[in-house]
């Protein structure tokens, strides 16, 4: 969800993002390919300044939102905070095209054909935009009544699915978007981020404000496990602090599932076992900067892009049992290199992760004030009571009220 600096991988590609610019690059040792860099800043403008609901388009900062390959890795797509979803080809990179979108927008995705880019946004709306015809019209597929945070499809494009802030996931059959398949509920707070497992495409992983990581039957919504999340205590935070995360990546080879948490430090480390239909917490991987994104690649392993600009992009694997970083790498000295010469978009206030503070519910303890008032007002009228009734006097009498108090009703 939030417009800092991000990472995108598929195949020997990946994609650096911070701000307006981005820089893709090859992992390959072998290949001497220069990188390709793309400033939205100096994107063409759309022709009619106007969204598709006739309203005029509001001026943005240019400002990268989100980004994604398709399966293939042939197509890239991007938003950014102009309303503009633009289109690349990578084999080689070329922009194909640049479109408006009617609002701002929080996740996208290719469809498994790379037929269409969907596009989710902050009002609850995802459209279709089509791949074959780069300036085609976007289509209005489905929307929810609160604000969407990311959207998948599944790997044989029959099902898109949806994660909002009102604690929802929303499997729609993508021929008839209107028709719902099922809800997988049970978060209890917004659903930050979910994620189709490739090589089990039944299986749904989700993550939620309410600090759960949990394993999904999407098409049935069927809860497999729940998974509470922890992280390593840091000096002087709070004990109960919020857990979000801002990324679900996963790694075919060892059914590795890599989660990090609202741009903190550290990237947890979980197993997926399918026969046992769970998740197993592996390893906390700790950094010494903040933790911007990370990525999986198949034949390198973890990335972690993160605040350094000694040292802006790490690359991790397993050893021993246990995940750590690598120590010398040819390929990570040139890509970091190549950051390097380009830090100045990973500078400044793109490279403040917003977080999901915002997204959280408001709490208000409105019994205990109300009780506090009742109270006050029960002794208010035994005080009026009291006055209108005194007790008797020694004599059986009345006792009369001393000058200056008087009864309910009388005269001082």
């Amino acid at each position: 969800m939030a417009a800092g600096a991000g990472l995108a991988l598929c195949g020997r590609a990946l994609v650096v993002r911070g701000g307006s610019r981005f820089l893709a690059a090859s992992t390959a040792s072998s290949d001497d390919d220069s990188p390709f860099t793309y400033d939205c800043s100096s994107a063409e403008k759309p022709q009619e300044n106007k969204g598709e609901d006739g309203q005029p388009v509001g001026k943005g900062g240019d400002t990268i939102l989100a980004s994604t390959f398709s399966k293939s890795g042939s197509y890239f797509a991007l938003t950014d905070d102009s309303k503009r979803l633009i289109l690349f080809r990578t084999k080689p990179w070329q922009c194909l095209s640049v479109r408006t979108v009617v609002r701002r927008c929080t996740a996208l995705t290719f469809t498994a054909s790379e037929e269409k880019v969907l596009v989710a946004d902050k009002s609850g709306d995802v459209y279709s935009f089509p791949v074959l015809e780069p300036r085609g019209c976007g289509h209005l597929e489905l929307g929810h009544l609160s604000m969407l945070l990311d959207v998948a499809v599944s790997p044989d494009d029959r099902f898109i699915l949806t994660a909002d802030r009102d604690e929802k996931i929303r499997v729609s059959w993508a021929a008839a978007p209107h028709s719902i398949q099922s809800f997988c509920l049970g978060h209890a707070e917004f659903v930050s981020c979910i994620f189709v497992v490739p090589d089990w495409p039944h299986l749904l992983l989700s993550c939620s404000g309410d600090c759960t990581l949990r394993l999904w039957e999407y098409t049935s919504g069927r809860e497999l496990h729940c998974c509470p999340l922890t992280s390593p205590q840091e000096p002087g935070e709070p004990q109960d602090k919020r857990l979000a995360a801002s990324r679900i990546a996963y790694w075919s080879r060892e059914s590795c599932v890599a989660l990090l948490c609202d741009g903190a430090p550290v990237v947890s480390i979980f197993h997926l076992d399918v026969p046992g239909q769970r998740l197993a917490f592996v390893q906390h991987l700790s950094f010494q900067h903040r933790v911007w994104d990370i990525g999986f690649q198949e034949s390198q392993g973890l990335w972690v892009l993160q605040g350094c600009r000694d040292a802006p992009l790490v690359l991790c694997r397993p050893t021993g049992g246990q995940w750590q970083p690598v120590p010398e790498s040819a390929v990570v000295e040139r890509v970091c290199s190549l950051l390097q010469g380009s830090w100045a978009m990973l500078e400044g206030p793109t490279s403040e992760d917003a977080g999901y503070r915002g997204l959280y519910k408001a709490t208000f303890d409105n019994v205990t004030t109300y009780l506090k008032k009742k109270e006050q007002r029960l002794q208010q009228q035994l005080e009026k009571k009291r006055r209108q009734n005194p007790p008797p006097g020694p004599n059986g009498k009345a006792k009369k009220p001393r000058p200056g108090e008087a009864a309910l009703g009388g005269c001082s």
